[in-house]
């Protein structure tokens, strides 16, 4: 078994665990980024109380709306970008220790060379993936009430009132949303929010910048202090993948809030302030009719969410990885011995 094909199983099972625990938080968070009230008066409502609205209103199940394509796009996402990911890298290294013979470097894949390999991961898994996430979005930002509340909401709201999440009392599976982004805009609809998302393959890639360079350190620093001793724990592992998260999701949140902007249902009729045609579009229709701080909507659940989420993804992905050569070498199958130049 291969080093890429270990890396990116491992990835896939850290990614649906982590999926499991933090979906609540990932759903309330859609919902957030797509809220398009402009009303300025409107009380702001926390992750926590939002969570018990929607149970209250909707029942528990609404938490985990297109939980099961989520769990089928986060096994495909990690385990894809894993895979490519230690391709790259294992191409990075090779072309830095053939570097080192020539006499440049010292043989280490340095931080630029990480940024590109974690990018080119990341643009290969957002054109695998992306119609699985755009399938998630509609569910995750679907509000389920009953037929009659429906209707006197809409006798009770003004046309340019009417805000996303988009209100149906339609069953709202799996194959009703593949059929519903089908109908809307064709097998192009399957993409939307493609182009920030391939932008934000820059969130994975300074995460993993940052992830790998403090682990590089630590390592270095860990075999200073213990005699060549360089073992990490799971702990440590799980702080480094937290801290690298929550870098990279500050800096990157509003692609975030587009892309779920142009993803979710939209209202063709009505208010054309919450009718988006691309992602230009978006960005100046956010910037004139809410400001800068609606790129930032619901960002501390995010924050909370994604931080937890990928310090659990790698926390997990390690262990498995230790656990499946650990596996092989017993069987007399040691895959990471390194092949001769």
């Amino acid at each position: 078994m291969s080093d890429a094909l270990i890396n990116g199983l491992a990835g896939a099972g850290g990614g649906i665990i982590a999926q499991i625990i933090t979906y609540p938080l990932q759903t309330v968070n859609a919902r957030q980024q797509t809220e398009r009230d402009l009303k300025k008066e409107k009380r702001k409502v926390g992750a926590i109380e939002q969570m018990c609205q929607v149970v209250k209103q909707e029942g528990w199940e609404r938490l985990y709306g297109g939980l099961t394509p989520s769990l089928v796009g986060t096994a495909a996402s990690q385990g894809v970008y894993y895979y490519f990911y230690q391709i790259f890298r294992n191409k990075a290294e090779t072309a830095a220790l053939q570097s080192q013979k020539k006499g440049i470097g010292d043989g280490s894949v340095g931080m630029l060379s990480s940024l590109v390999v974690a990018a080119l991961s990341g643009c290969v898994n957002v054109l695998l993936t992306n119609p699985i996430w755009v399938v998630v979005t509609r569910m995750q930002t679907h509000t389920k009430i009953s037929k009659k509340d429906h209707s006197n909401r809409l006798a009770t709201t003004a046309p340019e009132e009417t805000a996303l999440p988009v209100i149906e009392p339609l069953s709202y599976g799996t194959s009703h949303v593949i059929q519903e982004v089908y109908d809307e805009a064709g097998l192009f609809g399957f993409w939307k929010g493609v182009f920030p998302t391939l932008i934000m393959v820059s969130n994975p890639s300074i995460q993993f910048m940052l992830y790998e360079t403090m682990l590089k350190k630590l390592k270095k620093r860990r075999a200073l202090s213990k005699q060549g001793n360089n073992g990490v724990t799971a702990l440590e592992i799980f702080l480094l993948g937290a801290l690298a998260k929550l870098g990279a999701t500050v800096v990157t949140y509003p692609l975030l809030v587009v892309k779920s902007r142009l993803q979710a249902k939209q209202v063709t009729t009505g208010d054309k302030r919450h009718h988006y045609k691309g992602t230009l579009d978006a960005i100046l229709k956010m910037i004139r009719y809410e400001g800068f701080a609606g790129f930032y909507k619901g960002m501390n659940t995010k924050i909370i969410q994604s931080v937890l989420a990928a310090a659990v993804l790698f926390m997990v992905k390690e262990e498995l990885v230790k656990g499946v050569r650990l596996l092989l070498i017993k069987d007399g199958i040691n895959t990471m011995k390194p092949k001769p130049l």
